[in-house]
């Protein structure tokens, strides 16, 4: 089947192979999404510190991630090097007041490739091996003025000598519901090094803003049927199979806030959003639940890898109550060279100016169709605004109900980061139409 089979069975509502795709967030927290401050400062109400604590209601955000269309369960890659001071689940950035020119993504990140029904998605992740800068990120942008250049991660050097991991995540469809993961890590340093692969799958919460009907399903279910393989079960989305190759160990939690954490008082729930970070940093075994059960997962890889080496690992997500015999097979690879092929097929298809304004279009365009999932009158039904705040701007631009967000600008690595590819924007967080001027990256 070729690519514009695909756009034409979707069109005309044959098969649905648009129900999934790169719709996850970049960015949940400190957006007007999840605003309930008395005088909307969203910046201080949901801060970055807050958000791996924080159970959201109206999207989620992870790490070059992906999502049905209405964001009921999604996928994300997490990760730790041994010495950051957070688990890596969603990318860092400045709010509005902390950068001396506005909000900026603190992070070198790469949309690579995706066709328009992301049948084939690819997209790169730069992560340090050592400690990442956080402090020193606000702090120096924060004691620079308008008139200074921004301060960025590479200037930091923590990147130094090509101390960082390329992690590259590829999807591929083999149906519209059977969606395909290879996760690549290579070591661009001098030294071997470890890593803490944790891809995650999880439900957004839904079931505890105390509403009915379809948007607020019941509480869905998820567990461990065999080693590495996880069945999930949502009303309206259906059942769902997950394997993780290898069988590695499964860490479960629930996707409710760390209220203790956020607010002083009693958790809900003894098991909470950030169950993996007290698990894997503060070394807190009774974080995660005992039983194989939750509405959280992730499967937990501890990665050696050489100088220059690489690892691939392999999952795969499908729909259905009959999952595939043999999940990892030879198929799975072959999934992944046709789709690559048919990217490549639809794309030399069009006129040779365009080709790589297209592609590199079509791969960034699909990370601004980011979840939101109700209207303002939704936003009050649930949670009430303050009175202070019901005569007034929400601080956000709304179309149709749908918060339109992401812009971009290219990112800026002047050949200092060894297999960069240069060109490549990554995006912003201001509230604008996506630029177009853009190329397709070679690595």
């Amino acid at each position: 089947m070729s690519e514009a089979d695909r756009i034409d069975e979707d069109a005309r509502r044959v098969r649905n192979w648009t129900r999934w795709g790169p719709y996850l967030s970049e960015r949940q927290w400190g957006t007007v999404r999840e605003d309930y401050s008395a005088d909307g400062n969203v910046w201080n109400f949901v801060p970055h510190d807050h958000a791996r604590s924080r159970a959201y209601r109206w999207g989620e955000d992870g790490l070059l991630g992906i999502s049905d269309r209405e964001c009921r369960l999604c996928f994300a890659v997490a990760l730790w090097n041994g010495h950051d001071p957070i688990l890596k689940e969603r990318l860092f950035g400045l709010t509005g007041p902390e950068g001396n020119h506005g909000e900026d993504v603190k992070e070198c990140y790469y949309y690579l490739d995706s066709t328009p029904t992301h049948s084939y998605m690819r997209a790169l992740y730069k992560y340090p091996q050592r400690a990442y800068p956080y402090d020193q990120l606000v702090a120096e942008n924060r004691r620079r003025t308008r008139a200074d250049p921004e301060y960025e991660l590479i200037d930091t050097g923590v990147l130094d000598e090509g101390r960082y991991f390329d992690v590259t995540a590829e999807y591929a469809k083999a149906a519209p519901d059977d969606l395909l993961v290879r996760i690549k890590i290579a070591n661009r340093g001098p030294e071997a090094a470890s890593l803490h692969l944790m891809p995650t799958l999880w439900f957004r919460n839904t079931w505890s803003g105390g509403r009915h009907g379809r948007e607020y399903p019941p509480k869905p279910t998820m567990k461990q049927v065999a080693p590495g393989h996880v069945h999930s079960d949502h009303e309206t989305l259906g059942p769902y199979t997950w394997f993780a190759e290898g069988g590695p160990p499964l860490l479960w939690t629930d996707n409710e806030s760390d209220l203790v954490r956020l607010y002083g008082i009693p958790n809900r729930s003894s098991y909470v959003k950030d169950a993996f970070h007290y698990y894997l940093i503060d070394g807190r075994q009774d974080a995660v639940r005992a039983e194989p059960e939750g509405t959280k997962v992730a499967a937990h890889y501890l990665l050696d890898i050489p100088a220059g080496g690489e690892q691939v690992v392999r999952l795969r997500l499908t729909g259905g109550e009959v999952p595939p015999r043999d999940p990892f097979g030879d198929e799975f690879d072959a999934t992944f060279a046709a789709r690559i092929g048919e990217a490549d097929a639809f794309y030399e298809s069009r006129a040779t100016s365009a080709r790589s304004s297209a592609r590199g279009t079509r791969a960034c365009s699909g990370r601004s169709s980011s979840i939101t999932t109700s209207s303002p009158n939704g936003w009050t039904a649930t949670r009430p605004s303050p009175r202070r705040r019901r005569h007034g701007s929400m601080g956000a631009t709304v179309i149709g109900g749908t918060c339109t967000r992401a812009t971009s600008s290219s990112c800026r690595t002047n050949g200092s980061i060894p297999g960069s590819p240069h060109g490549i924007p990554r995006f912003t967080w201001s509230h604008s139409a996506p630029s177009t001027r853009i190329s397709r990256g070679t690595n």
